[in-house]
């Protein structure tokens, strides 16, 4: 049980002194609302609760620090602690000003790391397997510079403040290590939640619930922290964004409903419990081993569990083309090719072509370049994604696969261009789904309209196939898995050459089910989102740095294309300031513009590195504000100093 006396602190202003006198509720600035008696909140980058007891106050986070400013209205001179529900930067974006009055900070004990070493978090040289990320892309919104933490609370602890008990309960799912304050009043409980749900049974943000390749363990976490608030039975809840919800009774199990129905859209569209190859019947063992022919021109390699990325394209005259690169064993490759040269009568292997972003594709593409001379081709769209993955902040980069090298694009085909390649005519085409940087390779091959789609689908008798849905590929439904479905269902191919050794024939009645669910899983998110375009709560880059990885010296500059994406069919209002560490300086400092509709504002910001500044990294946020309403430091920008 923790325990806090009432022995005097100092005031905000440093000063101490007897309790003043509480003014008139009339006189409240807009931003500040009484909830209870003593219980306020403050709304800046979140909702700031204020919990008083004469001259003395306790916050449930922190927002900006704004807050600070209109405790003196309410009688307040002493704040003696700030409660962290979680470590997203629009909680606790203003603590410099924290620091500076003397208040006690306590966090969740599963989150006291990402509170005190926030760039701990922010990789340089991302792995698959780094702690809180996606293949190496990280889901946490530590705070631009570390905050100091004197208590952490445990999931069933205790708080004691001024007679007051708050009950800790763990409730991750929004963020790892979130915690809703449980205080029992004459009404009921009252659950300070954080950003567990929102008005109207509703979700705060995708990107944060976002902690794996697929596999919704977020949205699992997040069900069943709801469930555990919901088992006390709140009067009333009090959540980090929008209103309060006067009716948790009704809006907890709607909201669970919500996301276990999304749930069951989310999760892959077909079992991976069983072998991808599993709607495989036309392919068949070649007279290389683990060589197996679709068709007289077209192979794949086949192994059991193995689900290898390369599909070759075998022309008359012995040239090839190989359709991806990955997830194999560079001697084992060297040994098949060399059978195939001798067995099939390869004689040279003109490119590999990379069908997506992902390094588990073209891992082993390098190694063919190099040591075969294929050239390596992409669509222009993504070519910079591979050759410099530093550059951005994406899932599962080459590099993230065990120091690979990047990949080196020698030719970079534009959207819609046509090759004629030894009696075949290759389309290449921008084909989003599971991210946005892929490409669509169709053409006739003996006799048939076949398509390579990369990710995008796998085959499924009953479902609708589709691959995990993961926002920081990126892509958003709209440029996503939605316009996937609709291109294919229009190009209609006879079969698909899908990766991991996927091949779908007569695939008709599966982009069938694939359409129905593009459209249903998008619905489902508007939904859950509390914006009016769910994109904003998806996307995890509206607003973002180019490149997001920079390199800088001590005492020099660097430059960042920072772009502001509007989603609404309006024109859009914003202001991004820009945040740096202490020292350090932004020119300018903030970004007052306008965005068309439907449209993307660019701006050049200059980061001025102190000349006595530490080596390692550093974290630059942006603190967005759109049509008035603030939204915080919601996203970074790395700036590594050498």
């Amino acid at each position: 049980m923790l325990h806090d006396s009432r022995a005097t602190r100092p005031r905000l202003d440093g000063s101490e002194g007897p309790p003043r006198e509480h003014p008139g509720e009339g006189s409240l600035p807009t931003t500040l609302t009484q909830l209870a008696h003593d219980i306020y909140r403050y709304t800046d980058t979140c909702n700031v609760y204020i919990l008083r007891d004469g001259d003395a106050a306790t916050l449930i986070d922190f927002g900006a620090g704004d807050v600070l400013d209109a405790l003196p209205g309410i009688g307040v001179a002493r704040l003696e602690w700030v409660l962290f529900t979680h470590h997203h930067r629009e909680q606790c974006q203003g603590t410099d000003r924290l620091l500076r009055c003397g208040a006690k900070v306590a966090v969740p004990r599963a989150e006291r790391d990402f509170f005190e070493n926030p760039t701990h978090y922010r990789r340089v040289h991302p792995l698959l397997q780094d702690p809180f990320t996606v293949y190496g892309a990280s889901y946490l919104r530590p705070p631009r510079q570390p905050i100091l933490v004197n208590q952490t609370f445990g999931p069933m602890d205790v708080f004691e403040w001024h007679g007051h008990e708050i009950w800790t309960l763990s409730t991750p799912g929004n963020s790892p290590g979130s915690m809703t304050y449980l205080l029992r009043t004459d009404e009921g409980w009252l659950a300070f939640s954080g950003d567990l749900i929102c008005g109207d049974a509703r979700m705060h943000t995708w990107f944060d619930t976002e902690w794996d390749y697929g596999y919704a363990s977020g949205l699992y976490a997040l069900y069943n922290s709801v469930f555990s608030v919901e088992r006390y039975s709140p009067a009333r809840v009090f959540p980090s964004h929008d209103s309060v919800i006067d009716n948790p009774m009704e809006q907890l199990p709607q909201y669970r409903r919500k996301l276990k129905h999304l749930t069951q859209l989310y999760l892959r569209g077909w079992d991976w419990n069983y072998s991808v190859e599993a709607r495989d019947n036309i392919s068949r063992p070649s007279t290389v081993p683990h060589v197996w022919e679709i068709s007289p021109h077209l192979y794949k390699f086949s192994g059991g569990s193995c689900s290898a990325n390369w599909y070759m394209l075998l022309s008359d005259s012995g040239r090839a083309l190989f359709v991806d690169c990955g997830c194999l064993d560079v001697q084992w490759l060297d040994e098949r090719i060399a059978q195939m040269r001798e067995r099939m009568g390869l004689r040279q292997i003109d490119a590999v072509i990379v069908t997506h972003t992902h390094g588990d594709h073209m891992v082993q593409t390098p190694h063919v370049r190099n040591r075969y001379g294929a050239a390596v081709w992409a669509l222009d769209s993504f070519a910079e994604t591979l050759e410099h993955p530093e550059r951005f902040d994406l899932v599962a980069p080459v590099t993230a696969y065990g120091g690979a090298d990047p990949v080196t694009v020698d030719r970079a085909f534009t959207r819609g261009e046509t090759l004629e390649w030894e009696g075949f005519r290759l389309h290449f085409d921008w084909l989003p789904g599971q991210t946005i940087f892929g490409l669509v390779l169709y053409g006739e091959v003996d006799g048939r309209l076949v398509a390579f789609t990369g990710d995008n689908l796998f085959g499924s008798t009953d479902e609708s196939g589709h691959e995990a849905v993961v926002a920081r590929n990126p892509g958003i439904f709209e440029e996503g898995y939605l316009y996937c479905a609709e291109y294919l269902s229009k190009l209609s191919p006879d079969l698909i050459l899908a990766s991991h050794s996927n091949v779908i024939d007569n695939p008709r009645p599966q982009l069938d089910r694939f359409v129905d669910w593009a459209w249903k899983i998008r619905e489902a998110y508007r939904n859950l989102s509390c914006d009016e375009d769910y994109r904003y709560g998806y996307d995890p880059f509206w607003v973002h740095a180019y490149p997001y990885r920079t390199l800088a010296q001590a005492g020099n500059t660097v430059e960042l294309k920072l772009s502001v994406r509007n989603f609404r069919r309006r024109r859009e209002k914003h202001l991004v300031r820009v945040r740096t560490p202490t020292g350090w300086t932004a020119t300018p400092e903030a970004l007052d513009g306008t965005t068309s509709p439907n449209g993307v504002q660019e701006y050049r910001v200059k980061i001025g590195v102190p000349a006595d500044e530490i080596s390692g990294v550093h974290l630059v946020t942006f603190d967005i504000t759109l049509d008035g309403r603030r939204y915080g430091e919601l996203f970074d920008a790395m700036v590594i100093v050498e």
